[in-house]
Parts: structure tokens; sequence; C-alpha cells
């Protein structure tokens, strides 16, 4: 005698849509800015101030106008010794890299871990419209990637 099956109708499970993280969803929103009239001696406080490696150079606008990290700071540190010269109270202007690599705050984070892939940019300003509205780093996807779920990897 076969087995029936006393199962009722079910209905479908709708699988609810996770949402892929987006840059502007880990990226740091409240920003140590520099301006480029700053000496190199203030960024170096800064950074050891604040814990960081680096930062975005704005202008009395607030505008992006260039980068400066740690690496830049060495570059004068370095000429300084070339020249047999005390660190001089050079501005920021002298040392930031002016072209600037940004990522848009609409991305994923796994567009953003294939710009730093392709780069060796250790942090992007975020732009949303032209405007500075944040900065990402490469820790920033590290941990992210660290607190998704195998559910939400997409």
């Amino acid at each position: 005698m076969p087995i029936k099956s006393f199962q009722g109708y079910r209905e479908k499970s709708i699988k609810a849509k996770t949402k892929t993280l987006l840059v502007e969803d880990i990226m740091s929103r409240n920003l140590i800015v520099f301006k480029p009239e700053e000496t190199i001696h203030e960024v170096m406080k800064k950074f050891i101030k604040y814990r960081i490696s680096g930062g975005p150079v704005v202008n009395e606008k607030g505008d992006l106008i260039g980068v400066i990290s740690e690496a830049d700071c060495m570059k004068e540190v370095s000429e300084s010794r070339y020249f047999n010269m005390p660190i001089l109270d050079k501005s920021v202007s002298n040392f930031m890299t002016t072209n600037v690599d940004t990522i848009d705050a609409s991305k994923t984070i796994f567009e953003a871990a294939s710009n730093f892939f392709k780069t060796s940019r250790r942090r992007f300003p975020v732009m949303e419209k032209n405007k500075l509205v944040g900065q990402i780093s490469r820790k920033d996807i590290v941990i992210a990637t660290l607190n998704m779920k195998s559910n939400t990897w997409r």
C-alpha cells in the first residue's frame, strides 16, 4: 500500500533580498582634513594625535584639492637629510598628492576592494555629487567583509 502524504498546501517561501553593502554604508564621515597652507609639522602632529596615516586636503570652500600621507611627509624628511638642513616649515601644498583617486559613495564594497587591489592607495576620498562626503580605507573593507554573513555575500 502506497504512503500518502498528510502535509497540506505550503506557501512558497519568498527569500528576502539582501542589500549589497555600499561604500557610503561603511565609510568614515568624521574626517580630519588638512588645509594647503598648514605646515608639514602640523600635519605630522595631527597624524600622531588622531592616529591616522593621511587624509584629504581641502580649500576654503571645502573642495577636495589633494591628499597628504605619511609617505608625503617622509619625502620632506628625506630631502632635509639630503640637503643637510632641518625640516623646514614648508606647507602641505608642496608635498600633497594632487592627482587624487576618488570613489563614488554609491559603489559597492566589492568595487572598492577592486580599486584598492588595482592601486597602491591605502584610502580613497569618497565623493557624492562632486562633494567630499567621507573616506574609505582598506581596513574599512576588511572589517565589513568580516562582519558579512554568507547569505549576504553578494
